[in-house]
């Protein structure tokens, strides 16, 4: 005897008959496994996240301390130490090369600056006109020196650098001292950036407690390795000008 369809449906014990019911809705798409899906992509995302949050990246920190000393360093040699005069500080002179104008050009751009020994310094202009406005430049400027025409050459100046007095080497521990406060001010200022992050992350709970306090501890080993260096700069640069 051959059943038609509403009479197979009706022999069907009820499990069977279930079975039945979900392959046939399994076939058209899934709101549930949607809803699954995007959950799941959260979680990835929220994952990823809480990864790119690492306590001990204290790569700000440590450019900030090297970037400091770096700064440190360049003022520090700008100055004069231990007797011996900078060339930079010449190269850096503004010259006005019109009479009353506002724009100024930098001296290394219109003359060669060449030490001759310890305490002579030589200026080879390019150009003959450039000769009195960078010797009015090098008159004004807080030097306190006195370039002097070459006998025997048009271009070129010469001058002699006097040694330094007691006074100057005082200003110049005053300024390097100073230069050493800036450069400890700017580690504070990076350790300061470093340690609101890690609070954020603790107040957040972007990473655990135990991590960001060893995170902390290496910051400050970081921060006290950067203030010893530029402490140590100024006692080298102080000891230098002392010997003088």
């Amino acid at each position: 005897m051959v059943l038609d369809a509403g009479q197979q449906w009706r022999f069907l014990t009820p499990s069977k008959r279930f079975n039945l019911t979900t392959r046939s809705f399994s076939n058209s798409p899934s709101l549930c496994k949607k809803k699954d899906k995007s959950r799941k992509l959260t979680g990835a995302n929220t994952e990823l996240s809480i990864s790119s949050e690492d306590p001990y990246d204290l790569s700000s920190l440590e450019n900030g301390i090297v970037a400091a000393v770096a700064r440190l360093k360049d003022e520090l040699s700008k100055l004069r130490m231990g007797g011996r005069f900078n060339t930079e500080s010449l190269e850096d002179l503004r010259v006005s090369l019109s009479k009353g104008g506002k724009e100024t050009v930098r001296l290394g751009e219109l003359a060669q600056v060449v030490p001759k020994g310890g305490r002579m310094v030589t200026i080879l202009a390019s150009e003959e006109e450039h000769m009195k406005p960078i010797t009015s430049a090098i008159l004004s400027s807080d030097l306190s020196l006195t370039p002097q025409p070459d006998p025997h050459n048009i271009l070129q100046l010469n001058i002699s650098i006097p040694p330094p007095t007691k006074e100057l080497r005082e200003q110049t521990v005053v300024a390097a001292r100073a230069a050493m406060e800036k450069a400890a001010g700017a580690v504070r200022e990076s350790r300061s950036v470093s340690h609101k992050r890690l609070q954020d992350m603790q107040k957040k709970k972007l990473a655990r407690p135990d991590d960001v306090r060893k995170a902390q501890e290496h910051m400050e080993r970081l921060t006290e390795k950067g203030q010893k260096e530029v402490k140590e700069l100024f006692d080298a640069a102080k000891r230098a000008l002392e010997r003088v």
